[in-house]
């Protein structure tokens, strides 16, 4: 069978859609269920994430820590909600 004529698609890669969310408020859940939502400043190969006024926040939505700064390593993370900001505005409001 010939693939030829077949316009190769490729799917983005998840680090793709993260350097996409720079400069965004995302929010970063862990494995151990801590959640930190702040604004993306870098992200790594290996998806070690750089939060920028960075607020820790508890299973009711409430923030209770504002961490400034953030690294959060790459092997920690659960998932990130990359448009945070659109999804929940009144805790992106800074």
């Amino acid at each position: 069978m010939s693939t030829a004529g077949r316009a190769s698609t490729k799917a983005p890669t998840p680090l793709k859609y993260l350097k996409s969310a720079q400069s965004q408020v995302v929010l970063v859940k862990l494995k151990d269920g801590n959640e930190y939502v702040g604004v993306l400043e870098l992200v790594d190969p290996t998806m070690n994430i750089v939060l920028s006024d960075c607020d820790e926040i508890d299973s009711n939505g409430n923030k209770t820590t504002k961490y400034g700064k953030a690294l959060i390593r790459g092997s920690q993370i659960l998932f990130v909600s990359i448009n945070y900001g659109r999804v929940s505005p009144e805790l992106a409001l800074r």
